[in-house]
């Protein structure tokens, strides 16, 4: 755990028991997770289909009790209700009144959420552009299409203002441009001092927006760490692809340092050592070679997440 003055979300040791149907066996669903949250940081929480993403942030939102643990957020115990108006929430299955207007409904969760009258109508058509949806906004919500649902459901959690907000799979039903629209207002969020927990199994999105992220499989933290903290990890070695490099100049990379030729032809993959990539380059280049590219080998999250799964089905075996 990091500094506590600068948690905004803290669970500890927290247990989530279910009990399917009357008289049979709970079924643990959160076995003693523990992780926090600090100010300001986008944070991933990312886990397969059933693995407690959903449950952990319906615990958080109060909507369910925890059987036991201690959960916080802004140093409120998650049972409390006055800071709530700090907090901004999107639900995995948003519903909206499908006869309401994208303007409409924002204009509805704005006054349910106490906005001033004086403020309400700037602080709806500021949302509407954010989530790119003022051409829009007059069409009834039940002509959207799912993604256009989606970005609604996110204005909502927005439309107070609040200084902490949940996502609950943000990018679900959204096409490539909705998607990156999201993550341009996530980045924005977080540039504005506020702090995001988004709940997702896209990986791609949780590594180039979130700073940290937690993985969960089966009810257990697997792993919690900072992107930056093992994009950095690898093997130690470099891709550099080539053109031009004459067949000895090759035969002599693999011999002086030990480099693993993967192409053929003009154009040659070789996997060197990553303390050795200057020298090598430096002696094809001067061979006359073409330098196409050159990649550090990196651990991706894809790669840790499928380490974690892989780990729980071999310890359930």
């Amino acid at each position: 755990m990091t500094d506590s003055e600068g948690e905004v979300v803290r669970i500890e040791e927290v247990v989530k028991d279910f009990r399917p149907g009357f008289g049979l066996r709970r079924k643990r669903v959160l076995h003693g997770i523990s992780f926090s949250v600090q100010r300001g940081e986008i944070f991933g929480f990312v886990g397969p289909n059933g693995a407690g993403k959903t449950t952990t942030l319906k615990l958080l939102m109060g909507l369910i009790r925890a059987t036991s643990g201690k959960a916080s957020i802004l140093g409120h115990d998650v049972g409390e209700s006055a800071f709530r108006r700090e907090i901004g929430f999107l639900p995995e299955n948003a519903y909206f009144y499908d006869f309401l207007t994208g303007r409409e409904i924002l204009d509805f969760y704005a006054r349910l959420s106490g906005v001033p009258s004086a403020r309400r109508k700037e602080r709806v058509g500021t949302l509407l552009d954010w989530v790119g949806l003022s051409h829009a906004a007059d069409m009834r919500i039940r002509t959207y299409s799912k993604g256009m649902a989606q970005r609604v459901g996110i204005a909502q959690a927005l439309v107070h203002d609040p200084s902490v907000v949940f996502l609950d799979e943000p990018m679900s039903g959204l096409d490539p441009i909705g998607r990156k629209e999201i993550r341009d207002l996530i980045l924005r969020l977080r540039a504005e001092g506020k702090t995001v927990f988004m709940n997702t199994h896209i990986l791609s999105d949780v590594e180039m927006v979130c700073d940290r992220v937690a993985i969960i499989v089966e009810g257990r933290i697997r792993y919690e760490g900072r992107i930056e903290d093992f994009l950095a990890e690898g093997d130690g070695r470099c891709d550099l692809v080539l053109s031009g490099v004459a067949p000895e100049a090759i035969q002599e990379l693999e011999e002086h340092h030990g480099a693993e030729l993967r192409g053929h032809g003009d154009r040659v993959e070789l996997s060197v050592k990553e303390k050795d990539v200057s020298q090598v380059l430096r002696r094809v280049l001067g061979q006359g070679a073409d330098v196409l590219s050159v990649t550090p080998h990196r651990v991706s999250l894809e790669s840790i997440f499928m380490d974690a799964v892989r780990e729980d089905e071999e310890a359930g075996k």
